[in-house]
Order: C-alpha cells, then structure tokens, then sequence
C-alpha cells in the first residue's frame, strides 16, 4: 500500500503515483553511499524505498550497481539499540559462529561487497545509527545506504532527500488516486458511486488532512461504516477550516494525529482497548498470541478474533496474509501513549513475556516431533518480542528470565543467534544465585551457554562448562528417573561429548555418553537429550573408525527420526552416513546422505548445518569422479561457510578429505576450469541462500 511507515505493510495494494520521488532516490543513490530519505510519520518513506528496491529495474544483478544484493533492516521493533547490530546481521543473513564482536563479522562480512543496506525507520536509534553508520562506510568501501528517518543523521557526506505529503491540488491529485483506490476496498454497500457530490467530499477529505498517505488510508477504511460525506462532515467538525493564520503545529503532523485519533474515537471502546494492548507487540503476532497477551478483563479470549478482524478492516493492524498481524509504528506509538495512561502496562507486560515464556517451553515439548520444524521457524519470527520478554523478566522476574533464557538458548545457537544467546544467557546467569534457581533451570542455562560458545569456536571455556554441568547434575542424583530429574545429566554428557569430539578425542566422547546412558537406560527417542546424547555416540564410534557399529546406530537413529517427523538429528544422521560411505567407498550412496542432510538442514534454515552437508557432497562426488560437480558443490559450501563468518570447519575426520578433494579436482580439471567452477557454486550459493533452487542445480 502507499504511504505505510513501517515495514511489510501487509499488502500488494497498487503503488499511486510518487514518480519524480522514486527518480529522485534512484539518483540520490547514483550520486552518494548515503542516502536518508525523511519525513514525518505516515508519509510513505518506508513504502517509497520498497518499491524502489522490489520494482525498479536494474540495482542488483551482475551489471547492476549492486550485484551483492540489497538487504533490508527494519529497525522500527526495536526499543532501544541493544540489538541493532544483531538486526542489521540478520538482514545480511550473517549468523556468525566465531568469538569476534558481531559489529567485526558484520564488518568483515561486507568487506569488498558491493551491496546496499536499507535501515528503516531510524529515528528512535539516531546516535546509535550515527556511530554504526560510520564504522561501516570506513570499513567497506563498495558499502551503500539508505535510511529512512524523520530526521537525518548530519554527516557532511549524506545525501537526504525530503518526502512531503501526497499532492492534492483542487481537483484532486494523487491524494485523491490513492484515497478512491482505497474507497474501492470498502464493502459493496458502503463502496462511493464517485458522484460530482462525493467527489467534492473526497477531495475536501484529501485536502483536510494535508495528503498524508497513511490518514487517507485510515480515512478511507471509515467507509465500511460511513459514507465520504459523513467522513468529511466528521472531519471538518474535528479540523475546523481548511486555511488557519497561526496553526499549532505543521498541518501534516496534525493530519496524521488527528486521522489516528479520529480512528480511535470511531473505534469501539473493546477495539480502542485492543488496539492499545496489542501495542506490547514489536513485531508481527498471530491470533493466538493477541488472545493470550490481550485477553484479561473486560476483554475474554472469544472476543478477540472478531475484534482483530474489525481493526484489520479499519487499518489499525495490517494483516500480512500468512495468519499473522503487525501494527505500523505509528499506530503502535499512539496505542502505547494511551496504554501508559491507563495503568495497566506492567500487567500486560507480565501476560506478554508469560506467553513467549509458554512458546518456548511449547518449542522443546515438541522437539522429537513433526512440531520441531514449525517451532524452529517460530522462534525465529518471534525473536524480538523475545528478546523483549527476557529484558522485562530480567528486571521483574530474573529467575524466570534464567528459565526463558535456557530453554531457547539451544534454539538460538542453532539458528545462528550465537551473540544474542550468550548475551541474555551471560545476563541471566549473573543476576542469579544458585541458591535461589532450582538445580535443573540453572544447569539448562549453562548448558546452553557451553553450545553457544562450543559453536563460536570458544572450546576451551566451553569444556570448563561442560565440567560445571557434569558436577551440577551429580549434585542433584537421578530423583525419580523421570525425563525432567534425567534431563541436567543426559545434557552434560552432550555438551561434554561434543567437546571431546571437536578436540579430536573421540574415545573420551564415547565413554561420556556410554557412562551416562548405560547408567540411565531407555529408548533412544525417550527425550530430547537422550537422542542428542546416542548421536554423540555415532559421532565417537565413526571418529574411532568403527565403521560397521557406527552405521548400525545412525540407521536406527535416522529411521526412529524419519518416523516422527524430526529434522535435527536425523540430518546429523544422514551426516554420519554420509561420512561412513564416503570412508568405505561408496560415494554414490554418500551424495544420497548428503543431499538428504541438506534436505533437513534446509527446512531448519541452518547455515551452519548446510555448509558441513556441501562440503560432505563435495567430497562424495569428488570420490565417484564428478571433479567438476564437486568444485561446485564445494563453491556452494564456501557461500555458506562465508555466512557463519569463517572458512570450512567441520569434524576433524573431514579435514584430509578436504584437501584431497582440491588436489585431484584441481589436477583433472586444470586451474581455470576450477576456479570457474567453485565462482559458479558461490554464485549458486548465493542465490539459495536468497530461497533460490535446491541444492543440486548446483
């Protein structure tokens, strides 16, 4: 739709107009690394730039002047500047795994790349965005910009560009396009017939609220309950004259708030009190979130969803036509400045961070079923709202904010938010005594913190963890042998494990998982942990060279998964298959593992996972004499390894095959033909990485 601050505005309304502006901004780009395009809220900035970057021909692409591609941030989730670098690493798909700062990966990442980042809605964040912005121009050279912001940052270097309103002359002008393309969405009863009358209606409406895209939006929603004379009589009551000597403010800024306020006053008093407490939410929610968060007295659980639709119809929440919701920013500011006034804040808080409590503890429940996949993906749309019920649990409730922290660390590490997890996980720990967390939440949070670290490369304060987990669970005994009381021991044992194998000690892996599932038996599929813990074994058997036993176990492993529907460690299955063909020369079969490894690992969305899978293809198909096929796979492999922020690591057992892999494909294909080769499989990369083909067009 036109005009809509904020990102993804849930719609592929027609684009009115704006066609010296979008010239403008081409140039502007042309002609500076920075751009700001500003304005007041509601006037289209955010809109203007996405339709400059999805319509306009030419910007990426080998000619373009961007062939890294543009990458996009919205910043307007964001409460403060703690996770501005982690959004803008997001927007470049960066999930680092090393020890560096994530503002070094991110710098390093962009390097020579000739790429455009796109912040919006910069205006809450403009020191912190000062001081980013200019890191990054020093640091890449090919780097380009463009922000959007109500104000500009000041760098004698940036380029800004003013949006102004809509312009709505006398006879109408695109003000009046785009307000009776938007009339063309009112029900049928209510839709105008575009008489001379409500023409002249129309227009006044435009002229009256200055032709700001987002009040002609939410005046032109008022027409499923009114017609445009009633709007513009309403609105000359509310306004007063269209021409004033000594206005308060801007007339563009009053529009808006008037528009905004006019919709709330028209607004029922149960949809005024949604609308204000659906503002707890930074990013995009579903029903079932805005009934949990928002449903509390005088409001039940039944009257949300008919109360959402009715604020959908009135643009107040903008649906993005996959089930979820989100609100513009300014219609969120306007809901929160009424929700202080009420008194009720921290209660709604308490219900928001409770449901993402819920979410999580929902998330690990269903991690050995079909439920692992949806709850991956879930965790990653919901990560700022997150982030925002550990904050408030940090300073209301920190033993609760150890217990979120733990759980979805593990989901964190695996989608790649390594600084995130340690970050809130480092802050949860240490606002906490043992004394006063229970045994089991404190070792889940350490535990998770030794993965994160484990996956930064930080081995040896990750293993100094493990050793913590280990004494920790010892501490608490068995208890009643139930999967919880196991959990605190079954999770060292993986951590400790999965230590020794990234040292290379794969005997020492096998007997940590050994001691501890021979002491606690039950099937391999009984927990989470366990089956983590039996992978450890497969990992310590294949590093051991005890090939036979090895594939016997991943078998099990792999089938017992495939039938419940889970994805993780049935890939790391597939891994190890791969890996046992490949040793026993059977490299057709190992490209079947790994391609099914990759299978997984792209319904989980892991870079990190994707990037161990090529390499492992790379070398089967190397092994069954397909040189050239192999560079490829392994250029694909080096796209993602370039996303988790260093070059190959994966076991030690992979590190000759590497190396055998570039000596015969180099030798039977010649220089030429393999640095082609591998630049075709980076390219191919990229382009998967962007949801492009599968991994074999490769």
């Amino acid at each position: 739709m036109l005009g809509l601050d904020g990102a993804n505005d849930g719609g592929a309304a027609t684009f009115v107009g704006r066609g010296g502006e979008l010239a403008a901004l081409r140039t502007a780009l042309s002609d500076s690394r920075l751009t700001t395009l500003t304005g007041p809220g509601g006037v289209g900035k955010t809109r203007l730039v996405r339709q400059l970057v999805e319509v306009a021909p030419g910007l990426t692409g080998p000619d373009g002047p961007f062939p890294d591609g543009i990458h996009w941030a919205d910043l307007s989730p964001l409460p403060d500047d703690r996770l501005l670098v982690d959004t803008v690493a997001d927007a470049l798909d960066l999930a680092d795994h090393t020890p560096r700062t994530l503002a070094e990966a991110v710098r390093e990442w962009i390097g020579e790349r000739r790429l455009l980042l796109v912040l919006d809605c910069c205006e809450h964040l403009v020191p912190a965005v000062r001081v980013l912005v200019r890191d990054l121009l020093d640091a890449a050279p090919h780097l380009a910009l463009l922000l959007t912001s109500r104000q500009p940052l000041g760098f004698a270097e940036e380029r800004v560009t003013e949006l102004g309103p809509l312009p709505h002359p006398p006879e109408g002008g695109e003000a009046l396009a785009l307000f009776t393309a938007r009339a063309a969405d009112a029900p049928p009863r209510r839709r105008p017939p575009w008489s001379d009358g409500s023409l002249a209606a129309a227009r006044t409406i435009c002229a009256r609220l200055e032709g700001v895209p987002l009040a002609l939006e939410l005046a032109a929603a008022q027409l499923a309950d009114h017609t445009v004379e009633e709007l513009a009589d309403r609105l000359a009551r509310r306004i007063g004259p269209l021409s004033t000597t000594r206005p308060v403010q801007p007339l563009r800024h009053r529009a808006l708030r008037t528009a905004i306020g006019w919709s709330h006053e028209w607004c029922e008093p149960r949809e005024r009190l949604l609308w204000l407490r659906l503002s707890v939410f930074g990013g995009a929610f579903d029903e079932a979130a805005a009934r949990a968060v928002c449903a509390a007295p005088p409001l039940t659980g039944a009257d949300v969803p008919p109360l959402l639709a009715a604020l959908a119809a009135k643009s107040v929440v903008r649906s993005a036509g996959d089930g979820t919701y989100r609100m513009l920013d300014t219609i969120r500011e306007y809901g929160a400045m009424w929700l202080a006034g009420l008194g009720e804040a921290d209660a709604l808080r308490d219900r928001h961070a409770a449901y993402f409590l819920h979410l999580v503890r929902t998330a690990e429940r269903d991690w050995l079923g079909p439920g692992q996949r949806e709850a991956y993906r879930r965790v990653a749309a919901v990560h700022g709202d997150l982030c925002a019920a550990l904050d408030h649990y940090q300073s209301t409730a920190p033993a609760r904010a150890l217990e979120l922290a733990g759980r979805v660390g593990f989901f964190w590490a695996c989608c790649g938010h390594l600084h995130t997890a340690r970050r809130y996980l480092e802050r949860a720990l240490a606002a906490t005594r043992p004394e006063e967390v229970d045994r089991a939440g404190r070792g889940r949070a350490l535990w998770a913190l030794g993965v994160t670290l484990l996956l930064r490369g930080e081995h040896d304060q990750a293993h100094r963890l493990a050793v913590g987990c280990e004494a920790l669970a010892a501490e608490g005994g068995p208890g009643s042998g139930s999967a919880d009381d196991l959990r605190p021991a079954l999770d060292a044992a993986y951590l400790l494990g999965l230590s020794h194998l990234l040292a290379g000690r794969p005997l020492a892996a096998r007997m940590v998982a050994d001691n501890v599932l021979e002491a606690f038996p039950a099937s391999p599929f009984a927990s989470g942990p366990r089956v983590r813990c039996h992978l450890v074994r497969v990992f310590a058997l294949t590093g051991m060279g005890l090939f036979d036993d090895a594939r016997a176990e991943a078998e099990l492993l792999r089938s017992g998964c495939a039938e419940r529907g889970e994805h993780w460690t049935r890939a790391y299955a597939d891994y190890q298959l791969a890996l046992i063909c490949l040793f026993g020369s059977r490299p057709a079969e190992s490209a079947g593992h790994a391609r099914a490894m990759l299978e997984s690992k792209r319904e989980l969305d892991d870079s990190f996972g994707t990037a161990l899978g090529l390499d492992l293809l790379a070398a089967a198909r190397a092994a069954d004499g397909d040189e050239e096929g192999a560079v490829r796979a392994y250029g694909t492999g080096h796209a993602y390894w370039q996303a988790v922020g260093h070059p190959q690591r994966g076991t030690p057992e992979l590190e000759p095959v590497r190396a055998e892999l570039e000596r015969t494909a180099r030798g039977a294909l010649g220089d030429q033909a393999y640095e082609e080769a591998f630049r075709e499989g980076v390219r191919h990369g990229h382009a998967q990485r962007a949801g492009g083909p599968p991994y074999d067009a490769g």
